[in-house]
């Protein structure tokens, strides 16, 4: 893991630029990075925007178009700065580009927030699930920093399951943080934090848990380590954020306690993310 680096503000040059002021590498495929934020972007905590760089010019035209993406903002509606978790792929039409950024770097944002992983999509409940896998645990970065979450929930479960052991050191390290944070401390009250039950899984390195979330749901496994009863529609309320094949997969299981898939237009038991990139 290599030190945050941080710089200062440079002169804007691109269409809907900010600035890059910290950038943070967790392993040799995952890292983060904080930008300016515009003075008149508002967003709800757990939605996504369009980020992205320019592209190589036309051979023929030598016009550069945009390459964007979607991105969940990973810190809370009430912070100064917009924070991002990426993955790291060498031949990606972004990311191979993206994970090289330095402090005073500038990226494209499109100020214009959208996303079905906030409270709004779903109705009153006393527990709220978030499940991840990989980089999808970014909008739940923002969300478990959102007053709101506390103020709407009795109890907070985030599952987070990853490849390797090193893949969950974000979370790990942001959830730990918030025992400490004076802002939420403030406004939530002391011990809030006490609220959250973090289930970590690995599926390939050898970690304290082993086995897809989906697995060790199935089995009675999770709910047993958790000690809580299998979801209920009546009070159990649940987010999901992954990897297209673990959506659907999730999806069909909350189906299957009865849970009913909302949105923004029709809040209901839970809700899915369909445009990550993970």
């Amino acid at each position: 893991m290599t030190p945050v680096t941080k710089g200062a503000p440079a002169v804007k040059t691109l269409p809907d630029a900010q600035t890059v002021t910290s950038v943070k590498h967790w392993t040799d495929r995952l890292f983060s990075f904080r930008v300016t934020r515009p003075a008149s972007l508002r967003f709800r905590s757990g939605e996504f925007v369009m980020i992205g760089l320019m592209g190589d010019p036309d051979p023929k035209t030598g016009k550069q178009k945009p390459i964007l993406r979607a991105y969940s903002i990973a810190s809370p509606s009430w912070d100064e700065e917009l924070e991002f978790y990426s993955i790291k792929v060498q031949d990606g039409p972004l990311t191979s580009r993206l994970q090289h950024i330095q402090p005073g770097d500038e990226i494209i944002l499109r100020p214009k927030p959208v996303g079905t992983l906030v409270h709004d999509a779903l109705l009153p409940g006393k527990r709220l699930w978030f499940f991840a896998t990989g980089t999808g645990f970014a909008p739940f970065a923002s969300l478990l920093r959102e007053p709101q979450t506390y103020e709407d929930y009795d109890e907070v479960i985030i599952t987070h399951t990853c490849r390797e052991a090193g893949e969950l050191t974000y979370g790990a390290e942001l959830i730990e943080g918030l025992k400490t944070d004076e802002l939420l401390n403030e406004l939530i009250g002391e011990g809030f934090w006490k609220k959250i039950k973090y289930y970590p899984t690995t599926t390939r390195e050898e970690s304290a848990k082993m086995g897809r979330i989906t697995d060790l749901m199935r089995s009675g496994e999770a709910f047993a380590d958790l000690g809580v009863e299998p979801l209920n529609p009546d009070t159990d309320r649940a987010m999901i954020c992954g990897n297209l094949a673990f959506n659907l997969e999730l999806k069909d299981m909350l189906d299957g306690y009865g849970l009913e898939e909302g949105a923004n237009s029709k809040p209901a038991q839970y809700v899915v993310e369909k445009a990550f990139l993970d």
